[in-house]
């Protein structure tokens, strides 16, 4: 078992909000951890938006406009990594 910050805990949280939010009905195992969420279409613009709100709210952090890029928010993998170099600054 991880503790808070660990990557397994953190990803199965951004992955319940995914499939929560974005993806209602459909089994968190339906996304793999290195899948695009933006080419599959689960996330867009506004899904994007909507999930650094979340980031933002859930772990008390804070996400610049500059580091709202593909690079950090298109997978879950991405999104666990991003999430965690932010708390690890905090």
């Amino acid at each position: 078992m991880t503790n808070k910050l660990g990557q397994v805990d953190l990803m199965s949280e951004i992955k319940e909000y995914i499939c929560g939010t974005m993806l209602i009905g459909l089994s968190d195992q339906s996304i793999e951890p290195d899948e695009s969420l933006v080419q599959r279409g689960v996330v867009d613009s506004t899904g994007v938006l909507e999930l650094v709100e979340f980031l933002q709210d859930r772990y008390g952090i804070s996400v610049r406009d500059d580091e709202i890029t593909i690079q950090n928010l298109d997978t879950l993998n991405s999104i666990t990594a991003f999430l965690q170099q932010k708390l690890a600054a905090s």
